[in-house]
């Protein structure tokens, strides 16, 4: 992961961590709360996971000035060598919950989830009012150098068939308080739509005749893995 290095306060309001800032990213919005880089060592330690000893990049949505909802945050976690050893799968509900799927690869020589490939875990949480918690997710990432498309895709079946495909996309770039600054005033209010259009999406279902789906009662303590 990317850690920040030091800047006066005038110069940080285009991006931070743990301040206030056009563009943010929080300890609190992830994991247990604890510093990012430390939960995810901490999670990949828990799975038994000890090579991923490489980089770990976060994809999120950040705050954008101080609001934000993140459907879904990426943890690539590295090999020295630069191949994806796992995917920390870090799900957020509108009912405040959050849950953690850990992807690993396929049986292989390498053990590395390539460009490409599928990935299936089974669902373990309640995300939407039209879906029970049952049925697989399938995840398909495509990752490139700086400055090239990026695209994690994610399909969820049951046993009649595909029931959601949906993607995150867009190009990468270096993070600075200039990019900060250019990223803000393209999609200003990016965070909002982002929950808009969730809503407006539940709306459109329900037009369509979908049955609500209770929520069931969340345990005493919730995991995050």
């Amino acid at each position: 992961m990317a850690r920040e290095a030091p800047v006066s306060r005038w110069r940080s309001l285009g991006w931070s961590i743990n301040r206030a800032a056009l563009l943010s990213v929080s300890n609190q919005d992830h994991g247990d709360g604890r510093p990012l880089l430390e939960w995810a060592e901490d999670i990949l330690r828990q799975h038994g996971i000890e090579d991923a000893d490489g980089e770990i990049w976060l994809q999120t949505f950040p705050k954008l000035l101080g609001y934000v909802f993140k459907p879904v945050s990426f943890w690539f976690c590295e090999r020295q060598d630069g191949s994806c050893r796992a995917v920390i799968t870090e799900v957020n509900n509108t009912f405040g919950g959050r849950h953690v799927y850990v992807l690993t690869p396929l049986a292989g020589p390498r053990g590395e989830i390539c460009n490409g490939q599928t990935v299936t875990v089974d669902k373990a949480f309640y995300v939407s009012p039209f879906f029970e918690v049952k049925g697989r997710y399938q995840f398909r990432f495509f990752r490139s150098t700086l400055g090239g498309h990026e695209l994690s895709r994610i399909a969820y079946h049951d046993d009649t068939g595909g029931l959601l495909l949906t993607s995150i996309s867009g190009l990468s770039s270096a993070l600075t308080q200039a990019s900060a600054y250019r990223a803000w005033i393209s999609a200003p209010l990016f965070s909002l739509g982002v929950i808009a259009r969730i809503h407006l999406q539940a709306l459109l279902l329900w037009r369509k005749g979908a049955k609500f789906v209770s929520r069931p009662k969340a345990p005493s303590a919730s995991p995050l893995h």
